[in-house]
């Protein structure tokens, strides 16, 4: 479990200088700071490093000479920092959006916590942070549309249309790799390394079928069935899927408390008593979570007669990775406009034959193992 996070800037006339630190307590010599900033000096390029100082493990993320900031996780020695690596780079990012006028400077307790949740972090939980990310959400649109990209290019081009400022796009990446969204493959006779997309991100709501089978077994009283009923068919009657409304959904799945708060809503209509009980597993503003579910439509209150309040889910949701059997037609259509190589195509149809075998033999495996 992380300790502190401290965010460091150098400068060039008075040094390191510690911006910001949480919990206010923690206490890093000049030596210890100047250690971080000489080792990633010595490879003098974005990314993170992990390091051992006395009795201290940091992992520690810098932004890059561009705007010279260092992110210092503070760990307990048993603590693997490379399990954090991701969240690093997503509150790098963070960070570098909201400088002007140091508005990251009040966020910073909250990053910590984002940052201290990261590695237990469900795979449908790390996906919506995926998603939720510009970036990366920018890459993927765009690899719907062109399949495959050379990486020069799309630096090139990330860096020409993102105007909000700092771009790692080696660690954004390494992320979109580590998910198996893309794959990043060289071809003979290119000049650069190709992006091949070979998962898609799908994402929808969907009636909480299990608790709809029997709500009353599920918590509900049964005077207030039908109206639960009745209130998650006329949501549905007028539901269209659209990219603002994902985005709510996944900025509600991507704060923990609320995504914790999910997991029992999924299986059960509950009461506040029950809510309460969540503070136990980190729910510490219940009132907060409850009006984010309220107001992203994913929740329902009920009352009977007595005035005892129920909590339910409105809507469900799915989240996943799918084989984008698509691209074939893109693949199609890139070949007639000869807009990318012979050998870049054939290259791609083999990446995505092997991706879908290998899901193909996976599933084949689950099915195998659970009987």
């Amino acid at each position: 479990m992380p300790i502190g996070l401290v965010i460091m800037k150098w400068d060039d006339r008075a040094g390191t200088e510690i911006v910001s630190k949480y919990p206010e307590e923690i206490v890093l010599n000049e030596k210890t700071l100047m250690q971080v900033y000489s080792t990633h000096e010595y490879s003098g390029e974005s990314g993170m490093i992990s390091l051992m100082i006395g009795s201290l493990n940091i992992a520690s993320y810098y932004t890059g000479p561009e705007k010279n900031f260092y992110i210092l996780l503070l760990l307990n020695l048993d603590d693997d920092p490379d399990a954090f690596e991701e969240g690093m780079i997503d509150v790098s990012r963070i960070i570098l959006q909201n400088i002007e006028d140091n508005d990251f400077l009040q966020m910073v307790p909250s990053l910590f916590r984002r940052l201290s949740v990261y590695p237990t972090l469900s795979n449908e939980q790390r996906l919506a942070l995926t998603y939720q990310d510009e970036i990366k959400r920018m890459i993927i649109k765009r690899l719907r549309d062109e399949g495959v990209v050379s990486k020069s290019e799309l630096m090139i081009w990330l860096k020409d249309r993102y105007k909000q400022g700092f771009v790692d796009v080696d660690g954004v990446l390494m992320e979109l790799i580590k998910r198996e969204i893309v794959k990043e493959a060289s071809v003979k006779g290119m000049p650069s390394e190709l992006i091949f997309l070979i998962k898609d991100v799908i994402l929808m709501r969907m009636p909480p079928a299990k608790i709809l089978i029997d709500p009353a077994d599920r918590g509900l009283p049964p005077q207030l069935v039908e109206s639960y009923k009745s209130d998650v068919k006329r949501f549905f009657q007028n539901y269209q899927p659209t990219e603002g409304d994902n985005l709510r959904v996944l900025d509600a799945l991507s704060n923990p408390q609320v995504y914790e708060t999910l997991r029992l809503l999924r299986t059960s209509i509950v009461t506040k008593n029950d809510l309460e009980k969540l503070r136990k597993k980190g729910v510490e503003d219940l009132d907060e979570v409850l009006k984010i579910l309220w107001e992203t439509q994913l929740l329902e209150v009920f009352q009977d007669d007595r005035g005892n309040e129920y909590y339910a889910l409105l809507s469900d949701y799915y989240l996943d990775l799918i084989f984008p059997k698509y691209l074939t037609n893109v693949i199609k259509t890139v070949y007639n406009q000869k807009s990318k190589a012979d050998q870049v195509l054939i290259e791609y149809l083999t990446v995505l034959e092997n991706t879908y075998m290998n899901l193909k033999a996976a599933k084949k495996q689950a099915v195998k193992i659970k009987n």
